[in-house]
């Protein structure tokens, strides 16, 4: 029997040391141009981004926004208990309202779908295959499906969110 200390260092230290770097990194820079983007248009440096104002976009921004620290921190943090299990569903009901409120953002491609849309079946079979496994009892499967969603449904995307002509882009550059 492992000693409650070598069992939590085992659940916390459950990504190997490229993969919880690839995820630090990624979710540490997405957030950090978030908070650029925020304080900007917070304090009226920015230039005003028309799109923030459709419902559509505020309900997307609303839910990637918390979505990002909180999927970090789980991710990151000890696995298994109660608290885990409620963050996760705040954070999959965060993931899930961001895909949904996406199929309703069509500015940038004159009322059509964009390739970035194709996130949103991805991050919507993501999410139910990561509560199916964990449903199963499994746990590997369970993170490895988790682990992908963060990073290409939450990183990938959400970098993308900063291209020229984004409510996330101008607010951050202007």
């Amino acid at each position: 029997m492992m000693p409650a200390t070598a069992k939590t260092a085992a659940r916390t230290n459950d990504l190997s040391p490229l993969l919880r770097g690839a995820m630090v990194a990624g979710g540490t820079m997405l957030g950090l141009l978030s908070l650029l983007a925020l304080i900007r248009a917070a304090t009226g440096i920015a230039p005003a981004a028309p799109a923030a104002h459709d419902v559509a976009v505020a309900v997307h921004l609303a839910s990637v926004l918390p979505a990002i620290p909180l999927g970090l921190y789980i991710l990151l943090t000890r696995k298994g208990g109660a608290r885990h299990r409620l963050l996760g569903r705040v954070w999959m009901a965060l993931m899930v309202s961001t895909a949904l409120s996406a199929l309703f953002i069509r500015q940038l491609n004159h009322g059509g779908f964009s390739w970035i849309h194709l996130f949103v079946p991805v991050t919507l079979v993501a999410a139910w295959a990561a509560i199916a496994a964990a449903r199963a009892g499994d746990i590997a499967k369970h993170r490895r499906r988790l682990v992908a969603m963060f990073l290409g449904a939450m990183v990938v995307p959400g970098l993308f969110a900063f291209a020229p002509g984004r409510v996330m882009a101008i607010w951050a550059f202007g």
